[in-house]
């Protein structure tokens, strides 16, 4: 059986890129130039050093999204529950990084957690210079019956563009990846057999809700849990939902900094500092310095 698979990055969904890039901006990150999918979505991503990234998502041409959901496109029908649920700005997935998109979907129809049908797509992406190649993408999904506020799936990279993400990586606010992704749920202990064949690690079908990726935590916690670690309102109860993201900092003092320069609003939480979520960010944002 092969390792657990690593995280990838994390769907956010937005009203609009315009909000969310003038969000993060003011958080200290480099935001990348628009990216359009071929089915009526668009991001504006944040790519980490340690290979993870942000992918704020809105919808760019709602006539092509709505055919793309008739087609049985799951990333867009997925997006589109969620905002119906949810409100226009969140936390929808955990993305993993995969080999074989195959082989996962095969594993997700087995144990009845298969979201739909697999996708495959290609975009162009733009470097912070403005050169441009093609990415290719072929995603498979998984879903629990009852959580219909998250859900993750296996991404493999076909062709990974030949470009030089070195400046869309040095963010001013030091950033440099990402430590850990929380999770609210009212009973984790029912998630646990989800998480764990999505993320294609058997070893972790027990209770306890941590899930240890080869270079993240995914940690699914209770609403008293969540507000003790960090001082936030879990808000409605829900079988599952995305909450927060843990973001290595290199100075943690640089970062307070930064953030009350911008009139952030922020407050502190033991090492932590915590960001509540706003619009355009979608998920509480907590950075921690590390060596």
């Amino acid at each position: 059986m092969r390792n657990p698979l690593a995280l990838d990055h994390l769907v956010l969904p937005t009203q609009s890129l315009d909000l969310a890039r003038d969000r993060l901006a003011s958080l200290g990150f480099v935001v990348a130039p628009t990216g359009i999918h071929p089915f009526g979505t668009e991001n504006c991503c944040v790519f980490l050093a340690d290979g993870t990234y942000l992918e704020p998502l809105a919808i760019g041409d709602e006539q092509r999204a709505t055919k793309a959901v008739a087609e049985g496109n799951v990333f867009v029908a997925r997006d589109r529950l969620y905002r119906e649920n949810r409100g226009e700005d969140g936390f929808s997935a955990v993305v993993l990084a995969t080999a074989d998109a195959d082989q996962d979907h095969g594993r997700y129809v087995a144990a009845g957690l298969s979201a739909g049908d697999m996708l495959s797509f290609s975009r162009a992406f733009t470097d912070a210079t403005g050169k441009s190649d093609v990415a290719s993408f072929k995603l498979a999904f998984a879903s629990a019956d009852k959580a219909r506020d998250a859900f993750l799936f296996a991404c493999q990279r076909i062709n990974a563009p030949d470009v030089d993400r070195s400046a869309l990586q040095a963010h001013p606010n030091g950033a440099t990846g990402i430590l850990e992704v929380v999770a609210l749920s009212k009973a984790p202990a029912t998630q646990d057999r989800f998480i764990s064949v999505a993320v294609g690690d058997p070893a972790a079908n027990e209770p306890g809700g941590v899930f240890d990726l080869p270079n993240a935590r995914l940690s699914v916690v209770d609403p008293a849990l969540f507000a003790e670690r960090f001082g936030l309102a879990a808000g409605a109860p829900t079988d599952l939902r995305f909450a927060a993201v843990v973001f290595s900092v290199r100075d943690a003092d640089a970062a307070s900094r930064l953030l009350a320069a911008a009139s952030v609003e922020y407050d502190i939480a033991g090492n932590d500092i915590v960001v509540p979520p706003a619009s355009g960010q979608g998920a509480a944002f907590i950075f921690r310095e590390t060596p």
